[in-house]
């Protein structure tokens, strides 16, 4: 039987937190990843993840509390539900779910809900996976999607107007992100190096407050790419694939 564990303030410092394991570049994302999981446990913020040393967790967390540009009432929020490796195949992506799922019922919630897209891209969810069990499309921008499974008949969340806008006032190239993930703080210092030493104007905006999550110009989870002023994508870069980009 698996075992798992929920992060807490009393466990959370000794406990790994999945991803960047045991690698010293991601320390400071790491931490940072801890404070900003320890500020939001208040919210109802949830991490559970096997009691295993892997990349096996799901994240969430009601949706009027959640850092995203996305509004509803009384439904909880997956950011993330990420299983690794040699983990794979073994049901333990179910029982996850299954446990958010139901850990939300006993909250007498309206729903769970999460981000995916019609083709699979990094850092969002699977959504033939989220499919399977009775989550159904509820609003979409693009190709992303949010999906919902419904417990009542209380209405679903939403994208917010400023998300579908997918553009914002600036040519150069402009980074948002937090410190919802921990791979985040290393390609931050990264990329400002890169761009320094190759003389690119790189602007980023750090997502700190829920004011601004809620207020985000584009879809966003942890991370968005613009360019020229448009939406390019939420996948993380480094210098190797920011200087692609830019080519």
């Amino acid at each position: 039987m698996n075992e798992y564990i929920n992060l807490d303030e009393k466990n959370i410092d000794s406990e790994h937190i999945c991803c960047a394991i045991g690698d010293p570049k991601h320390q400071d994302g790491v931490d940072k990843k801890k404070a900003w999981i320890k500020s939001k446990l208040k919210d109802g913020h949830v991490f559970r993840k096997l009691n295993a040393r892997g990349k096996i967790f799901i994240e969430y967390e009601p949706i009027e509390t959640a850092w995203v540009p996305i509004n509803g009432k009384n439904y909880e929020y997956i950011y993330c539900l990420w299983v690794a490796g040699s983990f794979k195949g073994k049901g333990i992506g179910k029982e996850l779910l299954e446990y958010a799922i139901n850990d939300a019922k006993q909250k007498k919630m309206s729903g769970i809900c999460t981000l995916v897209s019609q083709k699979k891209k990094p850092f969002i969810g699977e959504k033939k996976f989220f499919e399977h069990f009775g989550f159904k499309v509820v609003d979409s921008i693009n190709d992303y999607e949010l999906m919902a499974l419904q417990f009542d008949d209380k209405p679903t969340p939403k994208f917010n107007d400023s998300a579908r806008k997918m553009t914002i006032a600036n040519d150069n190239f402009t980074i948002y992100y937090t410190n919802e993930c921990p791979y985040v703080e290393y390609e931050v210092k990264e990329l400002s190096d890169y761009a320094k030493e190759k003389s690119i104007k790189l602007d980023f905006i750090k997502i700190d407050s829920l004011e601004k999550a809620k207020n985000a110009p584009c879809i966003f989870n942890n991370w968005a790419n613009f360019y020229k002023g448009k939406f390019i994508s939420n996948t993380i870069l480094n210098a190797n694939a920011l200087e692609k980009l830019l080519k």
